[in-house]
Order: C-alpha cells, then structure tokens, then sequence
C-alpha cells in the first residue's frame, strides 16, 4: 500500500485529482481498520470520511521521510479511539454467537467475511478490551502491522505495544475458551 512521492507532493500542492488517487489507493485499508475497531459499519464509514478530511487538511505536515501509510494509519486510529470512547459499549448479541460459530465450523480458509460477519466477531471476541487493547489488537493481528510501526502509530513504547497486545490476545483466548473454542 504505497503512495508515490510524486503524488503526495501533487497533493501538498493543492491537486484534488491527486488526492481521489490517494484515497482510492487507501479508502479500503482504513475502512477495514475502523470497522475492526468500532463494529459498526455506520461509524466506520464515518471515520473514513473523517480521515480523508483531516488527512487533505493536514497534508502539508506530512513528513515524507516516514511512511504515508503509518502516519495514515495514525490519523485513523485516533479518530477510532475518539468513536470508542462517544459509543456506548457495543455488547454482544446472541446472533453475534452463532456467527461466530458458524466461522469457526467453516472450514474453507478462502471464506471471505462480510462486514455484518466482522462486526458479530469483533463484538464477540473484543467486548472485554480496553480501546488501547483493541487498537494494539486489530493494528498487530487483524492488519499484520509490524511492532515498530504500531507503536508510531499508537505513540506506545515496545514494551506497552508488547503488554497491550499480551492482555487482548490472553482475553480473547478466555473468551473462546469461554465459547467451547480450544
């Protein structure tokens, strides 16, 4: 998910059609990790939104020494963290379960989730984290972020990256335990 230089500078240079090609290029990427975060398609759609916004707002501070995507990224999961905490705690719903066992039943890994599907799951699993747990959580298992760039993104030292990550992989396992998964 790269960006070329030359487009961010078209960008910083006021080039709207530059901009639709840098978010096209990443609309997807966000919108997977909001909805990760948020369960619920309606506010991940919103902080899509708000991402762009602030990202065409603030492009002239971007640092093109630093990857596009992690400073991205950043911007994202801040405003995913501000959704958490105006949300009311999503709590699981019975249909949440048996979408989540009929996952974990399927035996097809080529299965494609819908994002009706992602939500039940990520309520399923991730009602007991913290917002800061849930961010590290989705950021290193869910979109196979490198610590070293979780942690720019988060603003988190190794070892909070480390713990964060230790405490929502040791609550969801209880969890599926929980639900008769080993």
């Amino acid at each position: 998910m790269q960006t070329n230089s030359d487009i961010i500078r078209q960008c910083k240079g006021g080039n709207k059609e530059a901009f639709r090609t840098v978010v096209q290029t990443h609309q997807r990427a966000v919108f997977s990790l909001a909805l990760k975060m948020l369960a619920d398609e309606e506010e991940a759609k919103d902080v899509v939104q708000e991402t762009f916004i602030r990202v065409w707002q603030s492009i002239r501070d971007y640092d093109p020494q630093k990857p596009f995507s992690t400073w991205l990224y950043t911007i994202a999961s801040r405003l995913c963290l501000d959704h958490l905490k105006r949300m009311r705690r999503l709590l699981p719903l019975p249909e949440d379960e048996r979408v989540l066992q009929r996952f974990v039943a399927d035996t097809d890994s080529q299965r494609t989730l819908e994002n009706s599907e992602w939500v039940a799951i990520v309520r399923m699993l991730a009602d007991e984290l913290s917002p800061k747990q849930k961010l590290v959580f989705t950021l290193c298992q869910l979109e196979g972020l490198p610590s070293a760039e979780v942690e720019q993104i988060t603003g988190l030292d190794a070892r909070q990256v480390k713990s964060n990550l230790y405490v929502a992989r040791q609550t969801i396992r209880k969890r599926l335990t929980h639900l008769g998964y080993e």
